[in-house]
């Protein structure tokens, strides 16, 4: 299987192992500047200026894009409010593309608009447009209505251990010239009821943050999860895939997401599912990875729910 690596802006240790694994890198996926994506921006660090990450990032891309390594851009806000559908917008988004095509390559874009779809298949006919998880496509129907728009799907989360449905999937998209893609190791919960709310916060983010805000919202799951009683529900509850499981996969997908961009340790995620093995709390590779200490999720087959000895930390 090969897989999309997030760039955590700022992350060396990242960026070596991208290079060590490169041959099985299928892209390495990045927000841009200040343009609303499904995760806090990428040039806000408490060390340095937002200009000065963005200097970093180009060297970052710089120094992948001399090692071979595909680039896919996002474009995966879930609002991009008056934007939308602005003349002015649609400049911006075509002025970022042909920079980073021209001073870096760029292989496909991942969009939740099919605006921005449309705009790029008119304008960039060589660059793949790819439709982000975030639209929570799950159905031949779904793929059908966005055809025109779009190259290849990401699957909704929920489906990643039901076979049946990825076989249709699968068909659908071999029969009409689409590409399929999923995502590996997300820590949402199924089905999740908040989650568009949680995405549509994170879009307008740096609008919030000026904001005198009466509450904070950093997703229902950790709330869900200060109940004991619903440990045990959590494997059924979450879609994760386990590093050893992935081969099982490459017959119906192009590649495999893993989601590093705000992880605590992308590499300990890159190296185990390049690895196909890890050993340990499961909960640790995903994102968001979910703490209900003193309790783990031990990989193995099956997974097991287990409560550590009070002694010993996760």
């Amino acid at each position: 299987m090969k897989y999309m690596i997030g760039l955590k802006n700022g992350d060396r240790e990242l960026i070596e192992c991208i290079k060590n694994y490169k041959e099985n890198i299928y892209e390495v996926y990045f927000s841009w500047g200040d343009i609303p994506n499904g995760r806090t921006s990428q040039l806000e660090n408490e060390r340095y200026t937002p200009w000065e990450m963005q200097e970093i990032q180009r060297n970052a891309l710089k120094e992948l894009s001399e090692e071979g390594i595909a680039l896919n851009l996002l474009f995966n806000a879930n609002c991009y409010g008056k934007d939308s559908q602005s003349r002015a917008f649609f400049n911006k988004v075509g002025t970022i593309i042909d920079h980073v095509a021209e001073t870096y390559g760029l292989q496909s874009i991942t969009t939740t608009s099919p605006l921005i779809a449309k705009f790029v298949h008119q304008n960039f006919e060589n660059i793949e447009v790819r439709a982000s998880v975030n639209m929570e496509i799950g159905t031949v129907q779904g793929m059908e209505y966005l055809a025109e728009y779009f190259d290849s799907y990401y699957m909704k989360r929920e489906l990643n251990r039901d076979f049946e449905a990825i076989k249709a999937l699968h068909k659908w998209c071999n029969e009409n010239g689409k590409k399929m893609y999923l995502l590996a190791n997300s820590g949402c919960l199924n089905y999740c009821s908040a989650h568009n709310f949680h995405d549509n916060l994170v879009a307008h983010e740096a609008e919030i943050a000026q904001m005198d805000n009466a509450y904070d919202f950093h997703g229902i799951c950790k709330e869900y999860l200060k109940n004991e009683n619903h440990y045990q529900a959590l494997i059924d509850n979450t879609n994760f895939i386990r590093p050893e499981d992935m081969h099982l996969y490459e017959p119906y997908f192009e590649a495999a997401k893993l989601a590093t961009r705000i992880h605590r340790n992308p590499s300990m995620v890159v190296n185990s599912y390049m690895r196909e093995k890890y050993s340990g709390n499961i909960l640790e590779l995903l994102e968001p990875a979910h703490n209900i200490y003193p309790y783990v999720v031990e990989n193995g087959s099956p997974l097991k729910l287990r409560k550590i000895d009070e002694e010993f930390s996760i």
